[in-house]
């Protein structure tokens, strides 16, 4: 959960999720290491006094900022990629979830069950209770077990949306007429809190996704309790 004057990432929630947190602190430190170096350079060449006139090339110096470059982008492009292809990976997912977008809420389906689907509005300012957070709270929430793999189908039914949860490592665009997937597994259990992330129109700003993960007693439970009531 994001708070006020928080600079970095949410915590991680998921395994990929620290995944990106590790090649984003890899990442910042190489550019960080960059910046330090070009820093120096540029005082040392503004502040010596010192002159050459008779360098006209220099093949060492040619040499090495040619090679350097390019062991830095393969330093940062092979982790880039391995996480590119783990955040596609969704190997026998226990559970599916279909979401769908809508104009302004989201609508979940339970796939593996007959009749276990459900409409997420967000709560207003005025309905809520004490713990709860504004803009961020809906009433239902994505209820999921923890330690297992979740593939999530997301689509669109009228235009562009896009579901996104921070804390889990998950964007992924909600387009009409196509349905695209991607996986997640919550760490442990909690409250985790996301938004929409393409602007939709007016209402954008109040299409929150709230996802809770649980014990996997607990969530058969749940799932008994929700096709008992439908």
């Amino acid at each position: 959960m994001a708070h006020p004057t928080q600079l970095g990432f949410q915590d991680a929630a998921s395994p990929v999720m620290e995944e990106l947190l590790h090649f984003h602190d890899h990442a910042l430190m190489i550019v960080f290491l960059i910046s330090a170096l070009v820093l120096y350079i540029i005082v040392a060449m503004v502040s010596t006094k010192l002159t050459n006139k008779f360098i006209l090339d220099s093949q060492e110096i040619e040499i090495v900022w040619t090679i350097l470059p390019a062991v830095i982008l393969v330093m940062i492009a092979l982790p880039s990629l391995r996480i590119l292809y783990l955040m596609d990976e969704i190997n026998d997912p226990h559970l599916t979830i279909k979401a769908m977008g809508h104009q302004w809420y989201w609508s979940y389906e339970y796939t593996d069950y007959e009749n276990l689907n459900f409409d997420a509005y967000m709560v207003p300012t005025q309905d809520l209770t004490p713990g709860q957070f504004r803009l961020l709270e809906t009433d239902h929430r994505v209820v999921i077990p923890v330690e297992s793999p979740i593939r999530i189908l997301v689509s669109a039914e009228d235009v562009l949306h896009s579901w996104a949860v921070p804390s889990m490592g998950v964007k992924m665009d909600a387009v009409p007429g196509r349905l695209n997937q991607t996986a997640l597994l919550a760490s442990r259990p909690g409250v985790y809190y996301g938004q929409c992330s393409e602007i939709c129109g007016a209402n954008h700003s109040f299409m929150p996704i709230v996802i809770e993960a649980v014990p996997l007693p607990h969530f058969e439970t749940w799932s008994a309790n929700q096709l008992d009531f439908a």
